[in-house]
């Protein structure tokens, strides 16, 4: 049986042209960049080039790029980093209430060292109202973080209006850019964005890199203590062939995106028209137009989304119900409480997301699986048969 896979946003393949553009750095051009001599100087001018050219990507400078191993220590480095360098200033940081896992729990940290977090609520989309940001803001307030788009339910966030305000108001803005790179065009300038996380994964690149952009003039502590690698802010010995599977990643993206973006979204809009269609007592989560192109992301009444996912699974179709790194706990996504959802709802959902190596025939293939499943799933249900549907 083929496989279709439309779970692009937990986990995306390396593109083989990412592969081929890293393997010299794994033997011929092995050196540390930390050493003083001819090969230390290869891997150094790797660095280097690699980091001027992920920084056109999102319209940054090189210097202002910093490697990390992934999206969370990025995350980490931002959002702890500016807080403890920049407690003189300030204590209040402000959150919206759909940031990723990782952000919520830095900010429980965050907390328990004398913060005061204030979490933003969303509206029935999951979108953040800048009006609503804006009334949380206070005098002793030094941190915003919005996700650019949710990387469940896909919303888009209006990232250059909430940039605007933090700036006009002296406020460091960080923007966990994850589930929007290669989907949107991230510009740090136009969007006034002073730190931005993001993942070589995400880019179709190899997992265990990433980056932390931060403007000029900011500061943050350091959370790794070692040799002083990049600046004194991420010591380690770095990755260089994976940081250079970053920069193949970056270059291709930034010439396939639009072609990508255009054909994600021919395959979203094509699965939610059907399934909403063809199920009844089917639901579009999130925002029904400012959202990812490659997001399709559903609740049925009467079901749970553990049981569609098993049964996608056994017809070769794998899916997921919500965010990959909260997937472990039996608790409904936070995202969709946040909504307004009650937890019976919340559990019902099923997340769908198209990658670079999506065939038509696959969106085609789930929409003519999903009908029979939700069918069968609620002939079983105890719930939707009560509700007397």
């Amino acid at each position: 049986m083929d496989e279709v896979y439309l779970d692009y946003q937990s986990s995306k393949p390396v593109d083989p042209r990412v592969i081929e553009e890293m393997m010299p750095y794994f033997h011929d051009r092995f050196g540390n960049p930390s050493s003083l001599h001819k090969v230390g100087d290869t891997a150094t001018d790797a660095l280097e080039d690699s980091r001027k050219r992920i920084a056109k990507f999102i319209h940054a400078d090189a210097d202002d790029i910093v490697f990390t191993s992934g999206a969370t220590e990025s995350i980490n480095l931002a959002l702890m980093g500016y807080a403890l360098k920049n407690k003189k200033k300030g204590n209040h940081i402000v959150i919206s209430e759909i940031e990723h896992i990782s952000i919520h729990n830095i900010a429980k940290y965050l907390a328990s060292q004398g913060f005061e977090i204030t979490k933003v609520p969303v509206d029935q989309y999951g979108l953040v109202h800048v009006d609503k940001l804006e009334r949380k803001l206070k005098d002793n307030t030094i941190l915003i973080s919005v996700g650019y788009a949710s990387n469940e339910i896909g919303t888009v966030q209006p990232i250059a209006e909430i940039g605007k305000i933090a700036k006009e108001r002296g406020i460091a803005f960080h923007t966990d850019a994850v589930a929007a790179e290669g989907l949107v065009d991230l510009d740090v300038n136009r969007d006034s964005i002073d730190l931005m996380s993001l993942s070589s994964n995400d880019i179709y690149g190899p997992k265990g890199v990433g980056l932390l952009y931060m403007r000029k003039g900011f500061r943050v502590n350091p959370i790794m203590i070692g040799g002083g690698q990049e600046r004194g802010l991420r010591s380690g010995t770095e990755d260089i062939p994976g940081i250079v599977g970053m920069r193949a990643a970056a270059e291709i993206m930034t010439k396939e995106m639009p072609s990508e973006v255009s054909r994600f979204k021919n395959y979203r809009d094509k699965v939610i028209k059907r399934v909403l269609q063809d199920v009844p007592d089917s639901h579009l989560n999130g925002h029904p137009t400012e959202r990812l192109a490659s997001n399709a992301h559903f609740r049925f009444d009467g079901i749970e989304g553990e049981s569609i996912l098993l049964s996608l699974k056994d017809k070769g179709i794998s899916v997921a119900t919500g965010s990959a790194c909260s997937s472990k706990t039996l608790e409904p996504s936070h995202t969709l409480i946040a909504t307004g959802l009650v937890h019976e709802e919340a559990h019902g959902s099923l997340e769908l997301t198209f990658g670079r190596f999506n065939v038509d025939s696959d969106a085609d293939k789930v929409i003519e699986a999903i009908p029979g499943v939700v069918a069968h799933l609620r002939t079983l249900s105890p719930i939707y048969t009560c509700a007397g549907r």
